[in-house]
């Protein structure tokens, strides 16, 4: 059995979460000394023999590990920490363009070019087809890049959506629906997050979906303790610096590998604290994809607002001929 490893911090054990990066009763007991013999670290996906609870048990245990990351334990000590890498601007570009008759992919590989490694924000207003768009970015990364790791990740969504992105979508889908509280939005993304981390150190090109970075620092708003500061909107300071902790951990890797973060960002939604997160995150990416609502109104579509789109130091990705 395998699943992704989550230590609990106080204690030095952990678990293996086999199901949506979740606690469940399905997760495996994994002890510390196994953890610091291979020198596992949160999000590792680790495989091995287990025995089922004892009598005053109410976990599988691990007997021993067998693979970490699909690769021999051994190596795992040999890895790497991901902060020690060396970031770099995307210079790899990422084709998304599959068939003739899906305009809005075209469109980002002309005016707003994703590369390996890329921070992105897509800024949508409601109703202006942002999940239709990431679907197809999902889509045209699993046909074009099928080496990649694809992860999409759904904060705060609609129990049928995540059920439709799931059934249309070939990656891992990981989801924590709205009717789940606040913790629970936070430990999924942060494992997320772990997990992408861990492929990166094995020089893996790793590219998370995530919508959307606006509801992961609403749940941060709710749980942090307050810092006695509010700004507009009624969002504490201190609730952005993990969502920003998340969203800065895109880059391109100069000793191999990239981990890419496309998230959307709301606006319009008549929240201000909507509007003051974004403004928050709008300087931290290195590309924009705006959607506009007035083209979508009009059943214009893909509603996207090229003037105010595009990526920078777009000239490492775009061929010479091509710009």
């Amino acid at each position: 059995m395998e699943g992704v490893l989550e230590i609990i911090q106080s204690e030095g054990f952990g678990f293996l979460r086999p199901i949506n990066y979740s606690p469940s009763s399905e997760d495996i007991y994994i002890s510390a000394s196994q953890i610091r013999r291979f020198d596992l670290r949160n999000g590792d996906k680790v495989s091995g023999k287990v025995r089922p609870p004892k009598k005053n048990e109410r976990y599988y245990g691990l007997l021993h590990v067998e693979a970490v990351n699909g690769d021999d334990p051994e190596s795992a000590k040999e890895r790497v920490h991901f902060p020690a890498l060396t970031p770099l601007f995307p210079d790899r570009q990422m084709i998304l363009e599959t068939q003739p008759n899906h305009l809005s992919t075209r469109i980002m590989d002309m005016m707003a070019p994703v590369g390996f490694g890329q921070r992105g924000l897509i800024v949508a207003p409601p109703k202006a087809g942002k999940t239709i768009l990431l679907k197809e970015i999902a889509n045209s990364i699993s046909e074009n890049h099928p080496e990649a790791e694809l992860i999409v990740l759904l904060i705060d969504e609609r129990p049928e959506e995540v059920t439709d992105i799931e059934r249309s979508v070939a990656g891992d889908v990981v989801s924590s629906t709205f009717d789940e509280v606040p913790e629970n939005h936070i430990k999924v993304a942060e494992l997320v997050l772990e997990r992408a981390m861990r492929l990166v150190e094995h020089k893996k090109d790793v590219i998370i979906l995530m919508d959307s970075i606006t509801r992961l620092a609403r749940a941060y708003n709710l749980v942090i303790p307050p810092s006695g500061r509010t700004l507009s909107g009624g969002i504490d300071p201190a609730a952005f610096h993990r969502p920003k902790r998340f969203f800065g951990a895109a880059r391109n890797i100069e000793e191999g590998g990239s981990l890419t973060i496309l998230a959307t960002a709301l606006v319009d939604t008549g929240s201000r604290m909507d509007d003051v997160i974004y403004e928050e995150f709008k300087g931290t990416g290195n590309m924009e994809l705006h959607l506009d609502r007035s083209l979508a109104e009009r059943r214009i579509f893909p509603a996207i607002d090229i003037r105010r789109s595009g990526t920078r130091k777009e000239e490492l990705l775009v061929p010479k001929r091509a710009s």
